[in-house]
């Protein structure tokens, strides 16, 4: 198997590293619960470990009452979320129920789409394939992709980074993605509005989807893979992330279980947001290498935390994936991620689900969280993340441990308005 040996083994040190002190709180928490040590978290280094049980009862009613507030305004009957704070414990739960006429419980093991966290996946992939010498970074995107020959002036990492110069597009497409959701696009397809509205590289980040479509097509021409292939082979497998996938073209729903997915548009936000469009089943197809990738909450939560210690060296510093980081959306951005603050990560909108995950780049807490209804838009729960993670660095240590001293530049009262005003269902 092709990987990138040096980072992959980078990354799980520091993943180790950060294990060793929740190993310590699985292990207490079995010992306190009685429970045997299969229903806890493995603690290795290739892993996240995932306690249940650990937090304080008045942290977890906190983080409970921001994701129920963000259910609320987005419209969600459902939500997964996961909160590890390696000092304190960690809170994983299903929240709510699949759909508004269901009371099937939402349980963790349930799958979803991940939207626009797929571009850090896609990055991870760029940079893999780049320290095995296939591509270079600063190649040409036309030395992999000859249908777009006029961008020869745009680079591989440009296009991770978000400076191609290229345009979004998708809001010309939207209308057909919503009302053919299981339709199969080619990435040539949902590329070129975004590819007509280019300006010049290089000065400024643009959200723009076809840059991550044009990214995943030279990734395939590179490696002989497929786009499911390279995800695979480049991040997935080496990371052990086995519910985590880009799946093929066919509609599908985004794994099994699935958590099903709604959105509340205008007639149902006007009666109160109690009778959403089902958008389960669908192609991935529309997302492609920008958006198109599933995962689980558990999964969703150990990649983001891989991402975020494998973003500083042994002395704190940015490594080489995020030293072009230019200002975007309140933050800094490159190698498909933000950087906020200590934190580095990603938020998503896909048809159903909105998705943000955020992890410590020193202490590896990590935040991840899901909902099941679209409609809000992906500011909405990366509102709620950042809420969540406010939460989290406050958290009181465990007998034992350590609280670090570090604190973020925002507090959860800053975010959870921002969550209201982004709300686009009734509150209380």
């Amino acid at each position: 198997m092709r990987q990138s040996t040096v980072r992959l083994s980078t990354t799980r040190a520091r993943l180790g590293r950060a294990s060793a002190v929740v190993a310590g709180l699985v292990a207490m928490a079995v010992a306190m619960s009685g429970c045997t040590a299969s229903t806890a978290a493995s603690a290795s280094q290739s892993e996240v470990p995932i306690p249940s049980a650990e937090l304080a009862d008045d942290t977890v009613a906190q983080l409970q009452d921001a994701v129920d507030h963000a259910m609320q305004a987005s419209g969600s009957t459902g939500a997964l979320v996961a909160v590890w704070i390696p000092w304190a414990g960690a809170w994983v739960e299903g929240v709510g129920t699949t759909g508004p006429d269901s009371d099937e419980a939402v349980t963790t093991d349930m799958h979803f789409r991940i939207g626009e966290v797929t571009r850090a996946l896609t990055c991870s992939a760029l940079y893999a394939v780049a320290d095995e010498g296939t591509v270079a970074l600063d190649d040409p995107v036309t030395d992999w992709v000859s249908s777009v020959p006029n961008l020869g002036d745009v680079t591989l990492q440009q296009l991770c980074d978000g400076t191609s110069g290229l345009g979004d597009g998708r809001e010309r497409l939207a209308p057909q993605l919503h009302s053919t959701p299981e339709r199969t696009w080619s990435p040539r397809e949902l590329a070129s509005p975004g590819i007509a509205e280019r300006t010049a590289p290089g000065s400024q980040v643009v959200d723009s989807d076809a840059a991550y479509i044009l990214l995943g097509m030279a990734l395939e021409k590179a490696t002989g893979l497929s786009a499911s292939g390279v995800i695979a082979e480049y991040v997935t497998e080496p990371l052990d992330l086995a519910g985590t996938q880009l799946p093929r073209a066919a509609a599908a729903e985004p794994g099994d279980p699935a958590l099903p997915g709604w959105v509340s548009w205008s007639a149902d936000r006007e009666n109160g947001c109690v009778a959403p469009t089902d958008y389960t089943v669908a192609s991935s197809s529309s997302g492609y290498t920008d958006s198109g990738a599933t995962s689980t909450i558990t999964d969703l939560a150990r990649f983001g935390q891989a991402l975020a210690l494998d973003a500083v060296d042994d002395d704190g510093a940015l490594t080489g994936r995020w030293a072009k980081a230019l200002p975007f959306e309140g933050a800094d951005y490159a190698g498909g991620a933000f950087i906020a603050g200590s934190m580095i990560g990603q938020k998503g909108e896909a048809l159903g689900y909105l998705t943000s995950v955020y992890a410590d780049t020193e202490t590896g807490m990590t935040v991840a969280v899901v909902l099941n209804n679209s409609a809000a838009g992906a500011s909405l729960v990366s509102a709620l993340a950042k809420e969540l993670a406010a939460i989290a660095s406050k958290a009181p240590a465990a007998d034992g441990q350590e609280q670090p001293e570090f604190g973020l530049p925002w507090t959860a009262e800053e975010y959870r308005a921002v969550v209201a005003e982004r709300a686009v269902c009734p509150i209380g």
